[in-house]
């Protein structure tokens, strides 16, 4: 499974390429990193990497964020997976007074609920999308018409494609 880590702001991918029991051997961008991991008790972490010591305070303060206080600093730190990745984009996948309505991951469409023509209202759910074994309903922000529906019912769809165009209700 393909992750990445954003440290204070800047990301990069990670992968664990080997672990048994408290050994990790971990990739991080182009550096490969064998350690020695332990919890010494909830929340507080000892590494041991090339003969040296580092402790690590984590505090989660959301699902995968996480403040790690390294005793000289505190970091800003996520976990970025794939099903984190895919609700990161989907925030911003509703139609947010843009003129269509596009989801940010392939899939297929399992409802087309509206139709050309048809005025939506503020908070309705214009189509359902299966996409990495979830359903996701996609909704307006504001009162529009349906000025088009670019799909069907078990349609598959690719990234970022328009779904529904609107115009504005005047």
């Amino acid at each position: 499974m393909s992750y990445e880590i954003s440290i204070n702001g800047e990301t990069q991918p990670i992968q664990i390429l080997n672990r048994d029991g408290n050994k990790i051997k971990v990739q991080m961008g182009k550096a490969t990193y064998e350690l020695d991991v332990f919890e010494r008790e909830p929340g507080i972490y000892v590494v041991l990497r090339n003969g040296k010591t580092y402790n690590y305070e984590l505090q989660a303060y959301e699902p995968k964020k996480y403040k790690v206080n390294t005793f000289s600093e505190i970091l800003d730190v996520e976990i970025i997976d794939p099903e984190s990745r895919y609700s990161k984009n989907r925030k911003g996948s509703h139609d947010d007074d843009a003129d269509h309505i596009s989801t940010p991951m392939p899939g297929q469409v399992v409802k087309v609920l509206v139709k050309e023509g048809q005025e939506v209202k503020a908070g309705d759910t214009i189509v359902v999308v299966s996409a990495m074994k979830m359903e996701s309903e996609y909704k307006v922000t504001t009162d529009r018409v349906v000025q088009k529906v670019l799909v069907k019912e078990g349609e598959k769809i690719d990234s970022n494609q328009p779904l529904v165009i609107f115009e504005s209700l005047e």
